[in-house]
């Protein structure tokens, strides 16, 4: 399979740099796959998994949190405030942080409340996803 170049930017450090095969990031309403040659297009990414392969290897999988793509002239740059690998993820944090959102959702003191939790509910969920992929690693 023919493979793109591929940035991918945290707020304080580079995540990754090199040669991917396929990209999957997560959006709003679902997900958004990259091949090489894909056409240009800038897209929000939102907290979730990412998937990606590196020429010859299997599914890499790793938790991003907010942030943006640009595809252009067959090269993709990706900058996000957090990336995390499965291995990076604190389990019990994750958890905690699961819990929290749920009782605050309970709570229902306002609609922006309850928002914010929810949000936090769907990072911390999407956190535990990446932990327990199957392919843990870099």
């Amino acid at each position: 399979m023919k493979a793109f170049n591929c940035k991918i930017y945290e707020a304080d450090s580079t995540f990754f740099e090199g040669q991917l095969e396929s990209l999957i990031i997560p959006i709003y309403d679902g997900e958004y796959g990259v091949l090489a040659d894909h056409r240009n297009a800038v897209i929000a990414i939102v907290p979730g998994m990412m998937k990606y392969r590196i020429p010859g290897g299997e599914m890499q999988y790793a938790f991003v949190s907010y942030g943006m793509i640009r595809i252009e002239g067959g090269e993709v740059l990706i900058l996000v405030d957090s990336a995390e690998h499965p291995d990076e993820i604190d389990e019990h944090r994750a958890q905690m942080k699961a819990e929290a959102a749920r009782e605050a959702m309970l709570q229902k003191r306002s609609m922006q409340e309850y928002v914010l939790a929810e949000a936090s509910l769907n990072r911390a969920m999407s956190r535990l996803k990446v932990k327990h992929s199957k392919n843990v690693g870099k």
